[in-house]
């Protein structure tokens, strides 16, 4: 993939993730700044989203650890178990909101 391929897909992705929050109505205020998006909850924990253009990935860091993704056949998987993004991020979310999420690109 070339590299403006890479930021036409990743930029879409975190415009869906935004999204697919927003329709949730769970108490996280989301911030945007360039190619980070950040996810703070109601006790203060945060997810981070960057993009990482050299790797053409896609990181996330949250309260119970890191996850790189990276574009594979038609979505974004987890570089160690395959896992795609927003099962990924609906299970972090959970996670840290303290209710059940589940995630969808929108």
């Amino acid at each position: 993939m070339t590299d403006s391929e890479f930021i036409e897909r990743a930029e879409a992705t975190l415009a869906a993730i935004e999204r697919a929050l927003d329709s949730t109505g769970l108490d996280v205020e989301i911030e945007r700044s360039g190619n980070v998006l950040t996810l703070e909850f109601a006790d203060g924990s945060k997810i981070v989203i960057n993009l990482q253009e050299p790797m053409q990935q896609i990181w996330v860091a949250a309260r119970s650890g890191a996850a790189h993704f990276a574009f594979d056949a038609g979505s974004w998987r987890d570089t160690r178990d395959g896992r795609e993004l927003f099962v990924a991020l609906s299970a972090l979310v959970s996670a840290q909101a303290g209710t059940p999420v589940i995630l969808r690109p929108r």
